[in-house]
């Protein structure tokens, strides 16, 4: 049989990489000897892991550079150059991601994706004419204005003062200068590697789905969404983009809007790009069976996650998928729906999530290895 092994990162346990090798090992064990050929796709779906899954599937390579964190503290940072020697792809994670602040540190109301700008900076300067941004796990609110301001744009208030740092600054935006605006917009196109379709306010916008895991309270939610609309109608009037209700605005704390808004980017699914660079579909031609999955699995999985995009793309062909992850959990119903086979957590006992965490290696290549035995008693 023919397995695709093809996970997302377990966040805080496991890269897309190491995921993929344990369950592999996991195959070889419960096989008892007889035929599995194992086939490694290791994926990311926009956030942490895009620059490795896109780097690995085209055969390019990653370049280091310094830049600032959501904080504006220096740190090493990366992006990538793919094997096709006219793309660069930036991860802004690598940059402004949640994963450099402390617990008591996480305000998204400071914090600032001026280091993503950076990245940008870097990037474009190698010479290649397609940008592709994945956006994911950011610990920002500020609309990708800090990026922007990185680009050389300004965000003033009503005195022509430059706003500070983070989102909720953006409450007082009176004008944005784009006299001094750096991006090559005439040779670069840039993509967004998105997994979510939120707007960028309201309800279901930035500041009040994903605000509270990056620290925000209630009056905090409040405060950012204001400030996020208040940008909206300046990039409106000052830009001539309405990026309000956007699909996939929301993203990142609104850098998809901002990205958007002032370099023209175009946001797509950020599985169905990494899928396609690593041809998934010709690997999963003579697959008997899918194992994929990621940190957690929950009533969002099917919504543009990787686990509901390696779903939506085998189920056509009719190939078994089995999902696996840290926590299961809510009703996965519209994933059976879409043909799921079955998921599965690596807690097989009871143990904290601390220990399911340190242990994520060896719990899933025992929950592979008991997948594979299954799935060859019943061939």
């Amino acid at each position: 049989m023919r397995v695709l092994v093809c996970p997302d990162s377990f966040k805080g346990s496991l890269s897309s990489v190491d995921a993929a090798e344990a369950v592999a090992r996991g195959l070889e064990l419960g096989a008892d000897g007889e035929g599995v050929d194992v086939i490694h796709i290791p994926l990311a779906d926009g956030g942490e892991g895009t620059v490795d899954a896109l780097v690995r599937a085209t055969g390019g390579e990653v370049r280091h550079v310094r830049v600032r964190d959501p904080l504006m503290r220096e740190v090493d940072s990366f992006f990538g150059l793919l094997g096709d020697g006219s793309t660069a792809v930036v991860e802004m994670a690598a940059a402004s991601g949640l994963h450099f602040l402390s617990d008591d540190e996480r305000n998204p109301l400071a914090a600032s994706t001026f280091g993503t700008g950076e990245l940008l900076v870097a990037a474009v300067g190698t010479g290649v004419s397609k940008l592709v941004v994945g956006i994911g796990g950011s610990a920002t609110n500020d609309g990708g204005a800090g990026a922007m301001a990185a680009l050389g744009a300004r965000f003033l208030d009503s005195d022509g003062r430059d706003l500070p740092p983070g989102g909720a600054a953006l409450a007082e935006l009176d004008r944005i200068d784009m006299s001094g605006f750096r991006f090559p917009l005439d040779r670069v196109r840039v993509e967004v590697a998105c997994d979510v379709t939120n707007p960028l306010t309201g309800p279901l916008g930035a500041s009040a789905v994903f605000g509270p895991q990056k620290g925000a309270t209630p009056e905090m939610v409040q405060q950012l969404d204001g400030a996020l609309a208040r940008f909206a109608e300046v990039v409106k009037r000052d830009l001539g983009k309405d990026v309000a209700d956007m699909p996939g605005a929301g993203a990142a704390g609104g850098l998809g809007a901002g990205l958007a808004a002032f370099l023209n980017a175009s946001l797509r699914s950020g599985i169905d790009m990494v899928l396609d660079a690593a041809r998934f579909d010709e690997a999963l031609a003579d697959a008997g069976l899918v194992i994929t999955g990621e940190g957690r699995i929950d009533e969002q999985t099917a919504y543009g996650k990787t686990v509901g995009g390696v779903l939506k793309r085998a189920s056509k062909r009719g190939v078994p998928v089995v999902a696996v992850a840290g926590s299961v959990t809510g009703d996965l119903r519209p994933l059976y729906d879409a043909g799921l086979t079955a998921a599965f957590s690596l807690a097989c006992g009871p143990m904290t999530a601390d220990y399911a965490m340190k242990h994520a290696d060896e719990l899933l290549t025992a929950l592979a290895a008991n997948v594979i035995r299954l799935f060859g008693r019943s061939d």
